[in-house]
């Protein structure tokens, strides 16, 4: 199992150039299945999770070229199912249900798993296919779920929910008549997707608002479509810029996607710069404490919430953090008190008082994001840190690791 070794102390400098995003790559990946034709995606990001996706969409039937650009051809859809082992390591694996109800009529999927940050339930995706017309029943750990062809509806989420956001959306592009979500995810990877489905031939109208209007069609076509940056790859790095009192330009990176975390950098003392198809991050000194509030999309990202918890520790004064997204996303708390932060959890809000120096200590990582939390840490401790279980990260970041070698950062991955 790998683990890497950080030396902290070296204060950021350079350029990086930001990664398609995962989150926005997945719900395209499983789009293809809405059509028999070919569906092109560029700017790939070589992470587990596409790799995860890829043998789902192989083991269903599609055929393909792969790369960082890859061709998808869903021609001959053989086994509508997507199994338990290959699933259990990814929740966005769930994003095929939709499609393959609504193109096949049936679509067999198993329950997820994925990063034990709280509870993700798909009782919101479930409900709204229902109100679609689809008959669903729970049987063995799978969702069973079946419709000649599903029927336009209104459908109000009762909560935010992205990856129900964008299920929905699919499954409606195909459904017979008109289909309206409202209190619909807001994050850029809603209209991203809106955008190739539109060019597919889909009818859509609002994505990237609270109410989104599909109007159904009878097929779909193939297309071709480019991966937008990575926003919470653009974050993490950002926040590690700052924290170590560099100067990193973040090439690729869109402004709109991370304005939320622009305007905690600049509260907290760092300088951020728009440029020419970048974005550029300095700060000469040790940032000053700022709360923050998880909130969905335009707000604080809550996957930007572990990497901020970490750049806080060592800020001037303290600072209340708050999550509302995910119950148990302050796992990596008691790791970063292993490094001697000072933080205290009070139901969801952490209390991060500053300390001097973080000390390096051997630490494991729990989930993606706390697994960039410890990587950050270790950037500005004093000593060697040793992170365990970076696995996780892997899911996620793509050459996490030789980007910061790049940026100055002393980091080794070791192969156990």
């Amino acid at each position: 199992m790998d683990k890497f070794l950080i030396t902290g102390g070296v204060p950021l400098h350079g350029e990086v150039r930001i990664s398609g995003a995962k989150n926005a790559a997945l719900p395209l990946m499983a789009a293809a299945l809405l059509t028999d034709a070919e569906v092109t995606l560029h700017q790939l990001p070589a992470v587990h999770d596409i790799r995860t996706m890829e043998r789902l969409l192989t083991h269903l039937g599609t055929t393909w070229q792969d790369g960082q650009t890859i061709r998808i051809r869903a021609e001959h859809l053989t086994e509508p199912s997507a199994p338990y082992e290959i699933v259990k390591t990814m929740r966005a694996s769930s994003l095929v249900l939709g499609p393959l109800l609504a193109r096949c009529g049936f679509a067999r999927v198993s329950l997820p798993g994925g990063c034990a940050i709280g509870e993700r339930p798909l009782d919101l995706h479930l409900k709204a296919l229902t109100a679609m017309g689809a008959n669903i029943e729970i049987a063995e750990g799978y969702i069973v779920a079946r419709a000649k062809r599903l029927r336009g509806a209104e459908i109000t989420f009762d909560k935010v929910t992205v990856t129900g956001t964008e299920n929905l959306m699919m499954a409606a592009t195909l459904a017979e008549g008109t289909t309206v979500l409202h209190h619909a995810a807001r994050e850029p990877e809603i209209p991203a997707l809106a955008a190739c489905l539109t060019q597919m031939g889909a009818q859509i109208e609002g994505a990237g608002t609270e109410r989104i209007t599909i109007i159904g069609v009878s097929r779909l076509n193939g297309t071709t479509c480019t991966i937008i940056p990575d926003r919470i790859e653009t974050g993490t790095f950002m926040i590690a810029a700052a924290m170590t009192a560099g100067d990193v330009r973040l090439q690729g990176a869109i402004p709109a996607h991370v304005g939320a975390l622009i305007t905690q950098l600049q509260a907290a003392g760092a300088t951020v710069t728009e440029e020419p198809g970048a974005l550029r991050v300095t700060a000469s000194a040790r940032l000053t404490g700022v709360d923050c509030t998880t909130s969905p999309f335009p707000e604080f990202a809550t996957d930007l919430q572990a990497q901020w918890m970490a750049a806080m520790t060592t800020a001037r004064g303290s600072s209340r953090i708050e999550e509302t997204v995910f119950e148990n996303r302050f796992m990596h708390v008691a790791e970063l008190k292993r490094l001697g932060a000072d933080i205290t959890v009070e139901g969801t809000t952490a209390i991060v008082r500053h300390v001097e120096q973080l000390h390096a200590a051997p630490v494991m990582a729990t989930d993606l994001r706390a697994s960039a939390c410890l990587v950050l840490a270790g950037l500005i401790a004093d000593g060697t840190t040793e992170i365990q279980r970076v696995y996780h990260l892997d899911r996620g970041y793509e050459h996490f690791e030789a980007k910061l070698r790049n940026l100055g950062a002393r980091i080794e991955r070791v192969h156990s």
